[in-house]
């Protein structure tokens, strides 16, 4: 499962990234990484972005972007 198909209002624990070079760096710098806890907060009303909330502070993520990460 990824980052793109949780249900607003569940969290979920990042089980690996997808990706590589720069588009990985970039997921990995916005606190995302193996074993981190996402909250699903809300998603646009056409679907993308959606806002979830990361290590204590909210991050809007394409869909593009939350399809490269997988979780439990």
């Amino acid at each position: 499962m990824t980052l793109k198909n949780a249900e607003i209002g569940s969290t979920v624990k990042v089980k690996k990234l997808n990706g590589e070079g720069a588009v990985k760096r970039r997921i990995m710098d916005m606190g995302i990484t193996k074993g981190t806890e996402i909250y699903v907060r809300k998603a646009a009303p056409l679907g993308d972005p959606i806002e979830v909330t990361v290590r204590g502070y909210e991050l809007s993520l394409r869909k593009a972007d939350a399809e490269m990460i997988e979780t439990e």
